[in-house]
C-alpha cells in the first residue's frame, strides 16, 4: 500500500505527483478491560434492573493499585456496530427520543447527589483534622432539632450511642450532623471542611480519564450559594452536604475513584482504560504508567479506622448481605435523594479482599430505593 499526493488540473487529470510514499498502519490499543468481568457485570446488573423493573445503572470496577478499570458498564447500553455500518435516521431518533438515554455515558458524565457514599470521606476528615478520634461518641436518638428544623436519622429512635465505625457500618446521619456541622458546644469540620476534603478526594473535578465527555460534579461552596441562589449559608445546609444531599453532585467514577484511594491506604489515580499501545503486529510500543493524581493527602492511620468502619458495614451493617462473600469485602450503601416524585438512587460502594485491596467497585442504581 502506498500513499501519494498529487496536484490536478480540471476534469480530474493528474498534473504532478508531489510525494509518493508507503502507507504507515496505525497503532492498536490494549485495554485494562477484563473481557470476562465486563460480560459478567452487565449480565448481573441487566438481571438485576430486569427483575427491579428499572432502567438505569452504572457499574465500575477499578484496580485501586494502579486505577485501571476493570469493568465500566452504563445501562441502557446500545451497540457500537450500528453506527460503524450507518444508523439510520429513523433507528438514531429511537436512541434521541428514549427518555432513558442509551447514547449517555451515564459512568462518566452522569451527576448524581452522592447519599451516604460520601461519609467516609468525611469520616476521614475528621479524624485527620482531630475534630474526633476513633473513640469520639454522639447519641443518636433520631436525628438533631435546630429551632423549627428536624434533620432525621434513617432510623427511627436512632442508633444510641455511636462512634466513627458504627457510623459508618450503620449510615448514622446523626454522627456526620455533627462532625459536618456541629451541634451544641461540638464544633464540626464547616462547609469549608467538608469542601476541603471534597476536593482533596476528587470532587468537584474531572478526573482525567482517557474517555470523551467526563463531567466535573459540583462542590457547593458558602461564596456559590449567596452568588447563585441569593441567600446565606445556613447549618441545615452543612447537614445536607455532611450526608451527600443538598446541592453536591458526583459522577460514578468520581466515587468509583476515591474508593479506589481508600482502599489502597490514600493514593488518588487518573483512572485509565488503556494499559499498552501496540504496533500492527502487536508488539508494544508503550505501556501506560498509573499516574497519580493526589498522595499523601490524608493519614493512613486515619484511612485505616475508616476502612475498618466499612468492614464492618459487610460484617455487622447495612451490607451484611455480602458477608458470605468467599473473600472479605468492605463497603458502604447509600440512599440519595433527588426528586419529591421518584424514588431515591441507591449506591453501594466497596472493595476487596479488605487485607490487600485488588478490586474496588461502585454501583449506581438510579431510582434503586437503597443501596
Amino acid at each position: 500500500r502506498r500513499k501519494h499526493m498529487s496536484e490536478v488540473v480540471s476534469y480530474g487529470r493528474q498534473k504532478i505527483i508531489i510525494n509518493d510514499r508507503k502507507a504507515v498502519d496505525g497503532y492498536n490499543l490494549q485495554l485494562s478491560l477484563n473481557s470476562s468481568l465486563q460480560q459478567k457485570t452487565e449480565e448481573i446488573t441487566k438481571a438485576y434492573l430486569d427483575k427491579a423493573s428499572l432502567h438505569r445503572a452504572a457499574v465500575i470496577i477499578i484496580n485501586p493499585n494502579n486505577g485501571e478499570i476493570l469493568s465500566l458498564v452504563s445501562l441502557p447500553a446500545y451497540d457500537n456496530n450500528l453506527f460503524a455500518q450507518g444508523i439510520s435516521q429513523e433507528e438514531y431518533n429511537k436512541f434521541l427520543n428514549d427518555s432513558d438515554r442509551p447514547l449517555f455515558n451515564r459512568a462518566v458524565s452522569g451527576e448524581f447527589p452522592s447519599g451516604s457514599t460520601i461519609k467516609p470521606i468525611f469520616a476521614a476528615g475528621a479524624l485527620q483534622e482531630k475534630i474526633i478520634n476513633e473513640t469520639t461518641s454522639f447519641l443518636s436518638t433520631g436525628g438533631l432539632r435546630i429551632g423549627e428544623w428536624f434533620f432525621p436519622d434513617w432510623k427511627a429512635g436512632g442508633h444510641g450511642q455511636t462512634d466513627v465505625k458504627k457510623a459508618l457500618a450503620m449510615s448514622v446521619n446523626t454522627f456526620f450532623y455533627y462532625i459536618g456541622g456541629g451541634f451544641g458546644d461540638f464544633q464540626g469540620l464547616g462547609v469549608s471542611g467538608l469542601v476541603k476534603y471534597s476536593r482533596l478526594f476528587g470532587l468537584g473535578e474531572i478526573t482525567g480519564i482517557d474517555l470523551p465527555g467526563e463531567r466535573p460534579g459540583f462542590v457547593p461552596t458558602a461564596v456559590w450559594k449567596e452568588e447563585v441562589k441569593k441567600e446565606p449559608w445556613y447549618v441545615g445546609d452543612t447537614y445536607h452536604f455532611a450526608i451527600g444531599q443538598g446541592d453536591v453532585l458526583v459522577t460514578p467514577l468520581q466515587v468509583a475513584n476515591y474508593t479506589a484511594a481508600i482502599a489502597n491506604g490514600g493514593t488518588l489515580y487518573v483512572p485509565h482504560l488503556v494499559s499498552k499501545i501496540l504496533n500492527s503486529d502487536n508488539a508494544i510500543v508503550k505501556e501506560i504508567p498509573a499516574k497519580i493524581i493526589r498522595q499523601n493527602f490524608i493519614n493512613s492511620a486515619d484511612l485505616q479506622i475508616v476502612r475498618a468502619g466499612m468492614r464492618e458495614t459487610v460484617t455487622l451493617g447495612s451490607a451484611r448481605s455480602l458477608s458470605s462473600l468467599p473473600v472479605s469485602a468492605a463497603g458502604k450503601t447509600g440512599t440519595a435523594q433527588w426528586s419529591t416524585k421518584k424514588a431515591p438512587h441507591a449506591w453501594f460502594i466497596g472493595f476487596a479482599p479488605y487485607e490487600k485491596p485488588e478490586l474496588a467497585i461502585t454501583v449506581l442504581v438510579e431510582e434503586g430505593v437503597e443501596g
